[in-house]
């Protein structure tokens, strides 16, 4: 199974430590945030990887390489415009092939056990989400797990989406590649029709979306 890591955003709310750095190569506990992602990928027995990129994306080549370092073959997928989530999945689709892979944000960072999502059989759906619960800046969450499928907006309580999940391609055949695209309606979509399964993930997770939740991750 292969897994693509987004790391084409521009990181706007992490300025100014971004203007000159990419996101996922801002320093966590001592190594850039996007190899503790790699290096957990590569434990799980998933060594072939897509990583996008966009802004500054050459310094990730330059760090990364093919990732025989890590044990892992990294291709590239770069975008000359941030496609957005869909966007950059459906662009990078040849380097992913037609089998379910692994989704990871970039910017996230977590616990998860990546060797637990080769394991899910998605058969007919077309995507199983990890889901945590509501972070402080994020109260409301996104979507409702019952009985291990989303369900459409209700009125019951909602978790976060992890940024990290397993998906089919089948899931962007409505995206052309170079398309800017977002992946929230593609989701919700999905999940209307009852095709997106979901885990509660209740260990460590963070979003690392502020220089305060980078500096308090690094103090921790």
């Amino acid at each position: 199974m292969k897994a693509m890591i987004l790391a084409a955003g521009r990181g706007e709310r992490m300025r100014p430590l971004t203007d000159h750095t990419p996101k996922p190569l801002l320093m966590v506990r001592g190594k850039p945030l996007i190899v503790w992602h790699i290096e957990r990928l590569v434990a799980a027995g998933i060594t072939e990887l897509v990583i996008n990129h966009a802004h500054l994306g050459a310094q990730i080549e330059a760090a990364l390489g093919d990732g025989a370092q890590f044990g892992a073959q990294i291709r590239y997928s770069p975008e000359a415009v941030a496609l957005e989530t869909a966007g950059g999945i459906a662009n990078a689709l040849p380097l992913l092939g037609d089998a379910p892979f692994v989704l990871v944000n970039g910017d996230v960072f977590c616990d998860i056990d990546f060797a637990r999502l080769p394991q899910v059989e998605l058969g007919d759906d077309l995507a199983h989400l990890v889901l945590v619960n509501n972070p402080d800046h994020h109260p409301s969450g996104d979507f409702v797990l019952q009985d291990g499928y989303l369900l459409p907006d209700t009125a019951l309580p909602k978790l976060t989406y992890s940024g990290i999940g397993l998906y089919h391609p089948r899931l962007f055949d409505s995206i052309a590649r170079g398309t800017v695209a977002a992946l929230g309606p593609l989701l919700r979509q999905a999940i209307a029709d009852g095709q997106v399964t979901g885990k509660h993930h209740v260990g460590l997770w963070v979003d690392v979306g502020t220089p305060q939740r980078l500096q308090a991750l690094n103090a921790a």
